[in-house]
């Protein structure tokens, strides 16, 4: 497989995660999910702010999420070590957010996804650790879009059952 091939697959799934599944074939999300992005953009500060199970808030999770792309972007900007003065304590610290302050923490992490997202679609030539930390990206952005859709259903993506019925309803149209 070559560069561009890798940089194009990386690419696909990332966005996908991100910015959703609009049509067949989707890889990672039903077809018709709006992903990340899209859901964050359906819940309220308020409801974003509300601690669940394990002590966390989607604000939490969202500030995780940017704050860790935000090293990932800093990492292909050049810095050779983002990591050795992370704290990661602090990208869980904000559980409450107003409604201007989420709209900054979703806007912020939109910016960094879209830059992430132009970086894995980049051709380059790519050693192991490399490749390894750009899939790794894509695995635990995953993880984080299913732990918020477990603490607030109304983001769901479409189910098997509904994405199965959208199939058919468009094929007898």
């Amino acid at each position: 497989m070559n560069d561009t091939s890798i940089a194009a697959t990386l690419a696909t799934l990332f966005g996908e995660l991100i910015n959703g599944a609009p049509r067949d074939p989707s890889y990672m999300l039903n077809t018709g999910d709006a992903g990340l992005l899209g859901s964050l953009d359906k819940i309220s500060a308020s409801d974003a702010s509300r601690i669940h199970a394990g002590g966390a808030s989607i604000a939490a999770h969202v500030d995780h999420l940017r704050y860790g792309l935000s090293l990932m972007n800093q990492w292909r900007s050049g810095v050779a070590n983002p990591w050795a003065r992370a704290d990661w304590t602090m990208s869980w610290r904000k559980t409450s957010v107003s409604n201007d302050e989420w709209k900054q923490l979703r806007t912020g992490l939109r910016d960094e996804t879209h830059q992430w997202l132009d970086t894995l679609g980049a051709a380059r030539e790519l050693d192991e650790t490399q490749l390894t930390y750009m899939m790794a990206s894509i695995a635990h952005l995953a993880y984080h879009l299913g732990a918020i859709r477990q603490m607030d259903r109304v983001i769901r993506g479409p189910s098997a059952e509904e994405e199965v019925a959208t199939k058919l309803a468009s094929v007898r149209s």
